[in-house]
């Protein structure tokens, strides 16, 4: 059987997942962005002036990026550091823009489930979707959304193509983020529901980055 890579690079169209007619630009949260070491994010006010006033000039851009990124920003959150092993390593794509942006689905699916993960650093409000595609059953995670993005969702309720799903969360309901959609495919899922790790030690980078293929196969940015 193909690996889900092959399957979603083959596959020839997704629909827009975000549809905000702004020119996309890649931001860099590793330690080689040396001005981002330079200020101190630990307040999310702050933080969020510095992604939408400087590296997004003035909110004139739609930020995106952060696959297989071994960020520094996670250093500042107990969720990610609290633990044998920090994790650092981003296994999903980030898409930094305003609060409320609506969130579609790239294609048809389900509901697999949904959570509100209240911690600080964390997904906040959490929906993941199941699809199909030549045979291989697998999912899509979107993190950091609006409370009432959950309104009225149930386990196997149908999704269609470019139907919207949700909106993007303001901080500090969103887990404390500048507002931004964290988008992730994973190829098998388990047990989680409502739920998966979205950052990785680097210890377990190969293992996850495995699971967890590039989301840029789907959204063609």
């Amino acid at each position: 059987m193909k690996i889900l890579a092959e399957i979603l690079r083959e596959h020839p169209r997704f629909e827009k997942i975000i549809s905000s007619p702004k020119p996309y630009r890649k931001l860099d949260f590793s330690e080689s962005n040396k001005d981002l070491l330079a200020q101190d994010l630990t307040e999310t006010a702050v933080f969020s002036d510095y992604v939408f006033e400087v590296m997004l000039s003035k909110n004139e851009y739609i930020g995106i990026g952060g696959y297989d990124e071994n960020r520094v920003i996670y250093r500042q959150r107990d969720h990610f550091t609290n633990q044998e092993n920090p994790r650092s390593v981003h296994l999903g794509v980030d898409i930094w823009t305003e609060a409320g942006e609506a969130v579609y689905a790239p294609l048809i699916g389900t509901v697999h489930s949904f959570a509100f993960n209240n911690n600080f650093g964390d997904y906040g409000p959490t929906i993941i979707l199941k699809h199909e595609l030549g045979g291989f059953e697998f999912y899509t995670l979107y993190g950091h959304l609006s409370l009432e993005s959950l309104d009225g969702l149930y386990k196997g309720k149908p999704v269609n193509a470019g139907e919207k799903i949700a909106s993007i969360g303001n901080f500090p309901e969103n887990g404390d983020w500048p507002p931004h959609l964290h988008f992730q495919v994973i190829s098998e899922i388990g047990e989680y529901k409502g739920d998966f790790p979205g950052v990785s030690s680097l210890e377990k980078r190969e293992y996850f980055l495995e699971l967890c293929p590039d989301p840029n196969l789907i959204l063609r940015v």
